[in-house]
């Protein structure tokens, strides 16, 4: 059986819930002599991607898209009953920032440390930042792994950051919120950056810790910009809101579901539109808008909506130029 047969039919039992059959064909290639690691990252983590791609086609729901998520969470912790390993480097905590709730990934990473020989400590998802503090200061651990996916959590990921660099643990960051190549992780004060599991096991091997800096050079993000957008978030989601349909007639005939849908895709406009304000970079907001034009146009919905969006809550900004230049580059996004 090859390496792609191998994960089509993986992605097939994660797909219709069989967290039996899954379990049973993972714990098959262990016997059979298939490294651990190699199961962890490239079956588990390389089906979990084809997941994503299959609902942003809108070709699974968010509720097969979550169960196929949850059997992944138990194969893994299958595997890691049956494989043993004693500590022999140091301890390490693991978490999701504030907000993240995409755990399967620091939940690999987790055990591809702890089979390197590492104490983990896997907090999970959404770990607000004084809990956080609180566990460090418990523990003691000789880094922290934060994971952020998506880059709106970016403010809450430089907290986070600050906080434990100030308590004297280092950083290793991850996950796709941090920008191609990890861009922002060492702008928001972290020690080092890891494009997945496995670099970040070996940069944890090599070269560990890092010179610390100053953990007082990234403290301060943010400008006025940045926090009128996050303070009347509500009013600017609300407003555009109540002057779509003028702007596009076709949301008239939407119903209770899709007005919902478009009200959260409002939000992540202005969402990210402030995550990119608090970073000075505007690549956050046009990566996102090019993504949900990919995403729309799967469900059907076509990009003058899109565009009209971006109106609406530019017409809400006349007197930020940051913020309109911000989403000007994103509308041209659009018109690509």
């Amino acid at each position: 059986m090859t390496a792609t047969t191998t994960q089509t039919d993986f992605l097939e039992l994660i797909g219709d819930g069989d967290e039996y059959a899954a379990i049973e064909m993972v714990l098959g290639l262990l016997d059979d002599g298939v490294p651990p690691q190699r199961i962890l990252v490239d079956l588990i983590g390389g089906a979990q991607a084809q997941v994503g791609a299959l609902w942003a086609a809108d070709e699974w729901s968010i509720a097969r898209e979550h169960a196929a998520t949850a059997v992944s969470e138990r194969v893994v912790s299958a595997i890691a009953a049956r494989t043993t390993a004693r500590p022999t480097r140091g301890r390490v905590t693991i978490a999701c920032v504030d907000g993240e709730w995409h755990a399967l990934p620091v939940r690999i990473l987790a055990e591809m440390l702890r089979l390197d020989g590492w104490r983990t400590d896997f907090l999970g998802a959404s770990v607000p930042g004084p809990h956080l503090v609180t566990h460090l200061h418990q523990t003691g651990p000789d880094a922290v792994a934060l994971s952020c996916m998506l880059a709106t959590r970016l403010p809450r990921a430089h907290a986070a950051i600050t906080a434990c660099r100030s308590a004297g643990i280092p950083v290793i960051a991850g996950g796709r919120g941090f920008g191609p190549g990890g861009r922002y992780a060492q702008h928001l004060g972290a020690d080092a950056w890891a494009a997945g599991a496995e670099e970040a096991v070996e940069r944890l091997a090599a070269d560990w810790p890092p010179p610390m800096r100053d953990p007082q050079i990234s403290a301060f993000l943010g400008d006025d910009e940045y926090t009128y957008v996050v303070r009347h978030r509500p009013a600017l989601i609300g407003t555009a809101m109540g002057r779509l349909a003028a702007d596009y007639p076709a949301v008239r005939h939407y119903d209770q579901r899709q007005l919902d849908a478009t009200a959260e895709d409002m939000g992540h406009i202005v969402d990210f539109l402030a995550a990119a304000l608090y970073v000075s970079e505007a690549k956050i907001f046009t990566d996102f808008v090019a993504w949900t034009r990919e995403v729309l146009a799967a469900r059907g919905v076509p990009p003058a909506a899109l565009r009209a969006g971006l109106l609406l809550v530019r017409g809400q900004l006349r007197d930020y130029p940051a913020a309109l230049a911000v989403i000007d580059a994103g509308r041209a996004e659009v018109a690509q």
